[in-house]
Formats: structure tokens, C-alpha cells, sequence
């Protein structure tokens, strides 16, 4: 991995607002930082920092020049191991029935449960952010009514979500991703978290890859990319999905939702769950087996919030 030489950091953020500057670094195609980390820099104020690691001082500069970076400083690094650093400032992330850590954490790992260890790294996907929180409370809430048999994650990034449901259920989950080192970051993951014989990775760009239509239908595919891939590709997912089964999209943003929504249900599926944390939603469809009858019940919704300010609104 290149070293990191040079930090740009944004001072005197509320919490919120640092996450969401974190997120909106972590997604954008613009800035291309070697990591991020949130810092609390004062506690009674309610302060915090982000600070992005570039290996260079001119890759700062170009940084700066985004307007959500424009007052960040510049600052060389000082000769420590900035890596260990940044992956001490990732918490431990608890959804549903996964305890998700860093290999730092090994030693607060619970002992009920399933623990995921995957560290911080060169693919997406730690469990840290709140699309892939966001999709593993949506799987542990799946895992309640049923064990889904064939699985498929669409843009795997660190392979967290087909390792939680390989982990989970005992059955094979296929993890395809345009990048190649995010397929060998995922078959590593595998290997560490036990699963290696379970889960298979490999390059595809959409769905067109010849393993993935070869064991279409699915009964749970995970798809955590962008909004407008997943519009893209609303017609490929909602037919690879079995009847009955279920589809997590996230990698969305609160003003995203409706656009998803009905896209997805002009593709002839059904809003079954809405998770969000912080300015980041996740999706639950579903394939309806059968057409409502006429003049059946009008599906409800009730909403609860989590500890930590998160929505989940469901239909039932």
C-alpha cells in the first residue's frame, strides 16, 4: 500500500457533520484519499475533526480545492504507524446478531453472536459506514423467518456482506465486483473469517457474468453500490430475483429514497423495510409469490429509532 506522507484536515465539525463529510469522502470519485479518520477533539464543546491521508502534499492540494475541503490544513505526517492509528479509531460495530471488528478488536469479540473481522483497507467495506451497517441489520432481521439458500452480492467491495450471510446460514454466496482488488480483498476475508470454501469471488461488470445467471434465481441478493447503478441495473436484479426472495439495496441517500423505491416497484417488487443511519438509507424488496387478492389488507407501516438516531420503518 502507498504510504501516507501528507494529511488535510477539517477542524471544528459537530459529530453529524463529521460522519457525513466522512461518508461523502468515502463515496466521492473526486477525492481519492489513502484513508479517513474522525477524531473527537473536544469533548465539551461537542467537537470533532476528519482528517484525510494523501501520499502526497500537490494530492492534498487537489483535495483542498473541493469546496467541502477548502478549509482543511495541510499538515505533513509525523513517522508513525498511521495505519494502526486509523484502524484504532474504528469501533466495533454491533447489528443485529453480527459483531463486526477490526483485527485490533479481536480480544472484545462477545460470545454469542457471529463476529466479522475485516480491517480497514485497499477495497470498501468495513462495516463502519452506514450502508453496510444498514445492510447487516436488514440480514439479521431476514435471518429471523428464514435461511436464504442461494446468495448473491453485487459489488462486494471487502466481501462483509456475503461473508455475514455465508457466516450465517452455512451456504455458498457468490461476491462479484468490477474491481479486481476488491475480489482478492474479499477471497482473504474469507479465508480469515472461516468461510473461504463458501464464498466465491470474482470480476463482473453487472450481471452479465456467466456464474451469476447460471445460479439465478436468488433468494437474497445484496447490491450496496451507488444510486444510479442501481437504476441501472433495477431490470438485471428485480429478474434475478426468486419469487419470495429478498433484495438489499443501500449505498443510498436519505433524498434517494423515493427515486429507489419506485423505480424497484415499477420492476414489480415490494417495499418490505426502510433502515436508515445517519444520511445513509438501505432498502429491503421483495418478490411477491402471489398477486394481493382484491380487496385485501392495505399494508401499514409503524417506525422505531435505535439507540444511536437510526430509523427502521417497515411494511407489514
Amino acid at each position: 500500500m502507498t504510504e501516507a506522507r501528507f494529511t488535510l484536515t477539517i477542524p471544528a465539525l459537530t459529530h453529524d457533520a463529521a460522519n457525513e463529510l466522512a461518508s461523502a469522502m468515502e463515496e466521492s470519485f473526486v477525492v481519492d484519499p489513502l484513508a479517513i479518520t474522525i477524531n473527537e477533539t473536544d469533548e465539551a464543546r461537542g467537537l470533532w475533526e476528519v482528517s484525510l491521508y494523501f501520499a502526497s502534499e500537490e494530492d492534498a492540494e487537489d483535495a483542498r480545492g473541493i469546496s467541502a475541503l477548502s478549509k482543511g490544513v495541510i499538515a505533513p505526517m509525523p513517522q508513525q504507524d498511521w495505519v494502526r492509528q486509523s484502524l484504532e479509531g474504528l469501533a466495533p460495530v454491533s447489528a443485529g446478531r453480527f459483531f463486526l471488528h477490526g483485527s485490533h478488536d479481536r480480544h472484545r469479540r462477545r460470545p454469542g453472536g457471529i463476529a466479522l473481522e475485516i480491517d480497514a483497507g485497499t477495497a470498501f467495506g468495513t462495516g463502519h459506514h452506514g450502508t453496510t451497517e444498514g445492510c447487516l441489520m436488514a440480514l439479521d432481521r431476514i435471518l429471523k423467518r428464514r435461511s436464504p439458500r442461494t446468495i448473491l452480492d453485487v459489488g462486494c467491495g471487502t466481501g462483509v456482506l456475503a461473508i455475514a450471510a455465508a457466516k450465517a446460514t452455512g451456504r455458498p454466496a457468490l461476491a462479484s465486483d468490477i474491481d479486481r482488488e476488491a475480489v482478492r480483498v474479499t477471497l482473504g476475508n474469507a479465508a480469515l473469517n472461516g468461510v473461504k470454501p463458501l464464498v466465491s469471488s470474482f470480476v463482473a461488470a453487472g450481471l452479465s457474468h456467466p456464474r451469476i445467471a447460471a445460479a439465478a434465481p436468488y433468494d437474497l441478493i445484496f447490491a450496496n453500490i451507488l444510486a444510479r447503478p442501481l437504476v441501472a441495473l433495477s431490470t438485471g436484479l428485480s429478474r434475478a430475483l426468486a419469487p419470495g426472495g429478498e433484495l438489499i439495496l443501500s449505498g443510498l441517500t436519505l433524498e434517494q429514497i423515493r427515486w429507489i423505491e419506485a423505480t424497484y416497484e415499477s420492476r414489480g417488487l415490494a417495499l418490505e423495510a426502510r433502515i436508515c443511519r445517519g444520511n445513509w438509507a438501505s432498502l429491503v424488496f421483495t418478490r411477491p409469490k402471489k398477486r394481493k387478492r382484491p380487496g385485501g389488507r392495505t399494508p401499514g407501516r409503524f417506525s422505531f429509532a435505535s439507540p444511536r438516531g437510526a430509523g427502521w420503518e417497515l411494511d407489514v
